[in-house]
């Protein structure tokens, strides 16, 4: 044997094909790392060493509900261009993502792509080095999020947004029309207003007491007198919780109520209490670096 554990390990790195594989690679090449990625490559088990550093902040965010209707996913699976992001082959890999985690319930992205891909006998990483192979674009699984109960997921634009709210209601009223109606509005309007937090408790200490800092600073600024400035603080900072607290918002559909009191008339109407427990709203690309493509420079390059 012309290599060690090591260089197992360093082909592992450098590859991200399993242990086993980079063996039996080294085994072919008599131990030349070059050769040994080249088998790799050969066998499509390394497409994604090339793609790997490509920029991935296109793809698509998408959310479900499981067939009994008590899971709920939203995930967010990356790709270099828009285009792929419609291609029908990268979206029955991401359903499948989800629905892999939606049965599998994994702890986070590396649990998910250790997992059997739901309805494959594959796992996920496996699955997603094909896509790589078969599509030719850096593809990665970004995110995911989770939650049991009653649930509702909400997709806006093709991919762009995705979102899953959690609800506490009796199953009798999440099983009318009328409710999930409302519950579909709800994920309408985290997808529109993209609210930071669902309450006023929700908003972490440091971040409130940063925001009365800057208020009290601009009260100052205007010259307004000290013995007014508490009041007006209070009345700022309530306006900043109805911009960053989604039951204190503006229910976009009705302007006369805020999310809380649509939520109450809702249960009220059905009869029993309705609460918004949890969300989460992944929008694709989000805080990663964009691909910036010379245009010119491509087409000078094709001429060439």
């Amino acid at each position: 044997m012309n290599f060690t554990a090591k260089d197992v390990a360093a082909l592992r790195e450098k590859t991200g094909c399993g242990m086993m594989d980079c063996k039996k690679a080294l085994t072919a090449s008599e131990g030349d790392m070059d050769k040994a990625i080249d088998f790799l490559r050969e066998k499509g088990l390394a497409a994604s060493v090339k793609k790997a550093g490509r920029i991935a902040a296109e793809g698509v965010a998408f959310a479900t509900v499981s067939e009994c209707g008590k899971v709920g996913v939203v995930i967010e699976v990356n790709a270099e261009t828009d285009f792929v992001a419609k291609n029908a082959d990268f979206q029955s890999f991401v359903k499948t993502c989800a629905d892999t985690v939606i049965y599998e319930n994994p702890a986070d992205v590396e649990a998910l792509l250790a997992c059997k891909a739901h309805g494959s006998e594959e796992t996920v990483d496996a699955l997603l080095k094909e896509k790589i192979l078969t599509i030719g674009e850096n593809i990665k699984v970004r995110r995911f999020a989770r939650y049991e109960g009653v649930v509702t997921s909400y997709v806006h634009a093709g991919g762009r947004i995705g979102v899953i709210v959690k609800f506490d209601t009796t199953d009798e009223i999440a099983s009318t029309d009328a409710f999930k109606a409302y519950a579909h509005n709800v994920a309408m309007q985290i997808a529109a207003m993209n609210a930071e937090y669902l309450d006023e408790a929700s908003v972490p200490a440091e971040r409130v007491e940063k925001e009365k800092e800057i208020l009290t600073q601009q009260i100052v600024d205007e010259g307004k007198p000290a013995n007014i400035a508490e009041k007006i603080v209070a009345g700022r900072l309530n306006k900043f919780f109805k911009e960053i607290c989604l039951v204190d918002q503006v229910y976009v559909q009705d302007s006369s109520m805020t999310v809380k009191q649509y939520t109450e008339s809702v249960g009220k109407e059905l009869g029993g209490e309705i609460k918004i427990v949890a969300y989460t709203r992944f929008e694709k690309g989000e805080g990663l670096e964009k691909r910036q493509d010379d245009f010119a420079a491509e087409v000078a390059g094709m001429v060439k």
